[in-house]
């Protein structure tokens, strides 16, 4: 699947050092940037050839979901100053033999999670942690954080609560909850059986070696207590369509007893997504898009699978949902078409952004390129010859 060491080789780096970062690269903006950049030359480019007007440039944003990215961010941060996850991670790696080992059962927990509590969230909770299992262990953190992310996309195409495209369609579709899974079940195990084999393909077989104790900040309790609190009452607040209370709310909580979790805050992740929102608006917009859509068959499933995955891999797996759900009624290929189109390129999905960025990792988006890209094209053709 990939072109990275074989299960019987060594990890590349040979000192603790080679692979741990720096206690400054915590605060570091890591990897993604390069998107950043590429998203604004093309926000530029567009608003040369198709000038708009200001409000129209906000209402391209969809800022409900700014909104839960920003608290979801802040919470996150909180977590990761209140210490507990060096201690998680000591014990988590005291208990597992091997990286390959280490690898299985993070996926497993990430796939399981974003079935039931949304791809994005699952990783704001795994990340972190995996960015401390890497820091005291000769870990590869953007592969495994690239695993991590296959393994968001695979669990949460299975329910239709598990990713905005799923729950979109779900309701389109008029069917049952079980029934909607049950469509999804056969692709979602192809998708589970091919990240089993991409992890034994990439992930090392040897022991893990866990670097000696450093002295760490102490463990602040209820900084942990203010950020679990938080968490819970801000995604159901997002379940219940109440996130500006809700994102206020965590604002003031971090303002008042936790300033520096604000300081904190990733800006670079937040202006890639407002920048997506406005390229993704801007290239819908455009004339043959239209004339495109217009040609696509409504009556065979093939097509729209092929189309879904394309399209996704241009403007993102949701965005492409919405474009293509009233020009075609083949809704299972297209379900099941958004959901392997998510795999790829970075922009597939969102939830590989929000991954590349928490991992913090120079070379990450490299590396998700090495394993995902490879991992569509199987996915993609043994979907189409077992499931569409």
């Amino acid at each position: 699947m990939s072109s990275s060491p074989s299960p019987s080789s060594s990890p590349r780096p040979s000192s603790p050092a080679a692979t741990t970062p720096p206690a400054s690269a915590q605060d570091a903006p890591g990897g993604g940037n390069q998107l950043l950049w590429g998203l604004a030359v093309a926000a530029i480019g567009f608003a040369l050839w198709r000038p708009v007007s200001p409000r129209e440039w906000l209402g391209m944003v969809d800022w409900q979901t700014m909104g839960a990215l920003t608290g979801l961010l802040i919470i996150t941060q909180g977590v990761e100053r209140s210490g507990v996850l060096q201690g998680t991670a000591r014990a988590l790696l005291a208990r597992t033999g091997t990286a390959r080992q280490l690898a299985l059962v993070l996926c497993a927990v990430a796939a399981v999670l974003a079935a039931l509590v949304t791809n994005d969230v699952s990783l704001f909770l795994l990340v972190p942690l995996t960015r401390e299992l890497a820091a005291q262990a000769r870990l590869p953190l953007a592969r495994l954080v690239a695993l991590e992310a296959l393994a968001v996309n695979a669990g949460s195409s299975l329910t239709p609560i598990g990713n905005p495209q799923n729950l979109y369609l779900w309701h389109k579709t008029g069917a049952s909850f079980g029934g909607f899974m049950g469509m999804m079940a056969p692709a979602v195990g192809v998708m589970l059986l091919l990240l089993f084999v991409t992890i034994l393909i990439t992930m090392p077989a040897s022991r893990i070696q866990v670097s000696p104790p450093t002295a760490q900040a102490p463990t602040q309790p209820r900084l942990l207590l203010l950020s679990a609190v938080l968490f819970v009452g801000f995604v159901a607040s997002l379940e219940l369509k109440v996130w500006v209370p809700a994102l206020a709310v965590v604002v003031v909580a971090f303002a008042l007893f936790q300033r520096q979790v604000l300081m904190k805050l990733d800006w670079a992740l937040l202006a890639t997504f407002v920048l997506m929102f406005v390229v993704v608006h801007q290239l819908v917009a455009l004339p043959w898009m239209a004339h495109w859509m217009a040609q696509l068959p409504k009556d065979v499933a093939w097509p729209t699978y092929v189309v879904a995955i394309l399209t996704s891999q241009v403007i993102s797996n949701v965005p492409a949902t919405l474009l293509l759900a009233d020009g075609t009624r083949q809704l299972s290929a297209l379900a099941v078409g958004v959901n392997v189109g998510g795999y790829g390129f970075v922009l597939g999905s969102m939830a590989n952004l929000i991954a590349l960025r928490l991992a913090r990792e120079p070379h990450g988006l490299r590396e998700f390129h090495r394993i995902s890209l490879p991992f569509l094209v199987v996915c993609a053709v043994l979907v189409a010859l077992l499931v569409v």
